[in-house]
């Protein structure tokens, strides 16, 4: 039953479910976060993937990526190249260097570093390794790099400008070797390479502002590495440029005295080996020459002086032996390095290979002479030889080919060559069968006229004693002619008496010649 005392329920409908207070710390974190990831998303910038050689020094979370020693990146990402021979480290970049994903950007890992430039990277002995980059200033956008295996050695965005030169060789210069003005240190060799065909180094190297307003077309540049001593009729003389330059060597240049235009950007030099040699009057384009020696080149080597009648017009390149399989004969061809332009009237041109043909048959030929007797040198040199056979100017490997003459020494063995050949050739043996027959006869000869003198002795004798005697009898001082011989001389005193009288007469009166003597006392 139902107490009639109690009030009759209320039935409602539910209500909707309304959240409670807690929740809404969880939601204000969630919208931070996102808002976080959203920031984050927009603050992102791009990802590019840099190729190294090693890993050495980088860490994926840890190494940061550093402009003039900003963060402005880091490494989240380190993996292997498909060949496995690089090394691809992923990079995120911040949105604020966006502009460091340009083409021409350089990457390149900063380590503790020893070279003959000077130390470098030695705050990352506690920092550690990071990854150094150079701006580039290209429109274009890349995502994948080659780093350097060498940190650069100027900034991209250094004010000055670079020039090319080409060397011989590169002597003592490296990445990073100083460039002097009048012994100021004024810019760096930045790079080498060897050419395409191995005969040449190009260095290229950057002059900063405003000492590259000194660079002209007529500059010339040479090695300052090390020291220059020369002893001449001036007597001794010593150049150097720094002590910087004598341990890790350095380039030098000057501009002569006279106006001329400034070098353009990239312009190509010449690299001399030093100052005097740089500063000497043009010798215009080499050109290569080929001589095949038959004889031998013991003594002569690489940069062996090529003269012309006493001048020096330019230097052996190289020196090798070839063999001739028609002939089955070996020679020398060597390759030398000549400067038309020091023969004056032989200008190199369009002509040039008419006129050394020219001269080719007037006799001109190369041909090998002593430097240095003591230390047997040779060198190469180009003379006129009238009575050398006949021959013509040829091409033999794209280079043309001078004909040679035997050397100094060669010509000197070949006659000696020649007389023991023609002294073999005397019959020596019948000569002293002939000689010692002749000296036969000659004894028999000498026995008969000893025999003869001795029989000619025994009948002479008598009358010999008897002529002596005769002579005595005559010379004797009574004798009748000793008598006429005085009584002569006594006849020829008298005469010469009246002689000087008539003289002295004569002189005292010269007119008794037409008067006669004159009778008055």
């Amino acid at each position: 039953m139902t107490d009639p005392a109690l009030p009759d329920p209320e039935i409602s409908p539910a209500s909707r479910w309304l959240p409670s207070l807690v929740w809404i710390v969880p939601l204000v974190a969630a919208l931070i976060g996102l808002s976080l990831v959203v920031k984050a998303v927009r603050g992102r910038g791009p990802t590019i993937t840099v190729s190294f050689s090693t890993a050495e020094g980088i860490e994926p979370g840890k190494t940061k990526v550093k402009f003039k020693n900003v963060d402005i990146g880091s490494v989240t990402a380190v993996r292997l190249s498909e060949d496995r021979k690089r090394v691809l480290a992923a990079i995120d970049l911040d949105k604020q260097a966006e502009a460091f994903a340009a083409a021409d950007s350089r990457f390149w890992v900063v380590r503790p570093r020893l070279a003959g430039t000077g130390v470098s990277g030695l705050g990352t002995l506690l920092s550690g390794a990071y990854i150094g980059v150079d701006g580039g200033r290209s429109d274009e956008r890349r995502s994948e790099f080659t780093g350097l295996e060498e940190p650069p050695v100027v900034a991209s965005d250094a004010p000055g400008r670079r020039f090319v030169l080409h060397a011989e060789d590169i002597g003592s210069l490296d990445a990073g070797s100083p460039v002097f003005f009048r012994r100021i240190q004024v810019g760096h060799v930045e790079s080498f390479k060897l050419t395409a065909d191995g005969r040449r180094i190009d260095l290229g190297i950057f002059v900063r502002a405003p000492y590259d307003r000194f660079v002209t077309a007529e500059t010339r540049f040479w090695h300052a590495s090390g020291i220059d001593l020369s002893l001449s009729a001036a007597g001794l003389k010593l150049e150097t440029q720094s002590l910087a330059s004598v341990l890790m060597g350095g380039v030098a240049f000057e501009t002569p005295s006279g106006e001329a235009d400034l070098a353009a950007e990239g312009a190509d030099f010449a690299l001399a080996t030093g100052r005097d040699e740089a500063l000497k009057a043009p010798d215009g384009a080499p050109v290569e020459v080929l001589v095949r020696f038959g004889g031998s080149v013991r003594g002569l080597a690489p940069g062996a002086p090529v003269d012309f009648r006493g001048v020096r017009i330019g230097s052996v390149r190289s020196v090798r032996l070839a063999h001739d399989a028609a002939a089955d004969t070996y020679d020398a061809p060597v390759v030398l390095v000549v400067y038309p332009d020091r023969l004056g009237a032989a200008k190199a041109g369009a002509d040039a290979p008419q006129k050394v043909a020219a001269l080719v048959k007037r006799g001109l030929r190369a041909q090998l002479r002593s430097g240095n007797l003591l230390t047997g040198q040779l060198y190469v040199a180009f003379d006129f030889f009238p009575k050398a056979r006949p021959a013509t100017l040829r091409t033999s490997g794209g280079l043309p080919e001078l004909p040679a003459v035997p050397g100094e020494m060669e010509a000197m063995q070949q006659q000696v060559q020649t007389i023991v050949q023609k002294i073999a050739a005397v019959p020596f043996d019948e000569i002293g069968a002939e000689a010692r027959a002749a000296l036969a006869n000659l004894n028999v000869t000498l026995k008969r006229v000893n025999g003869l003198s001795a029989t000619a002795e025994k009948d002479l004798l008598p009358d010999l004693r008897e002529a002596l005697a005769t002579i005595n009898r005559t010379v004797a001082g009574d004798s009748p002619m000793q008598q006429d011989t005085r009584a002569a001389l006594r006849a020829l005193a008298d005469a010469a008496r009246a002689l000087t009288a008539l003289a002295d007469g004569l002189d005292r009166r010269p007119e008794s010649l037409l008067r006669g003597k004159d009778s008055t006392p």
